[in-house]
């Protein structure tokens, strides 16, 4: 189950992932952001419960980047507390160039 929680003044949103990042929640995922107002604001997606990603997750996060203005994504979304399996998968796609990673 996705869980978001927003900040005081509403500019940052934080999406909290379950322990399998996969296309069964792609539109629970899609909602978490579309549903909290408009692109312009900044997203953490935090990956504190997430043991398992496979290809179509990074097509969401792709999504929610292109969501944001494509290029300004690295600046706008940020993705958290990454477990070591997980991180491996977003360093050989090369996500590290897309978006900050902790």
């Amino acid at each position: 189950m996705i869980t978001t929680e927003v900040n005081p003044d509403s500019s940052v949103i934080t999406i909290n992932l379950p322990e399998n990042f996969d296309f069964r929640i792609h539109r629970e995922f899609r909602a978490a952001y579309e549903q909290r107002g408009n692109a312009d604001k900044n997203f953490i997606i935090n990956l504190e419960n997430t043991k398992y990603m496979d290809s179509s997750a990074l097509g969401m996060l792709l999504l929610l980047r292109e969501y944001t203005g494509n290029d300004s994504g690295i600046d706008r979304v940020k993705i958290i507390n990454v477990c070591e399996e997980v991180k491996n998968i977003l360093r050989i796609s090369k996500f590290e160039k897309l978006f900050q990673i902790q």
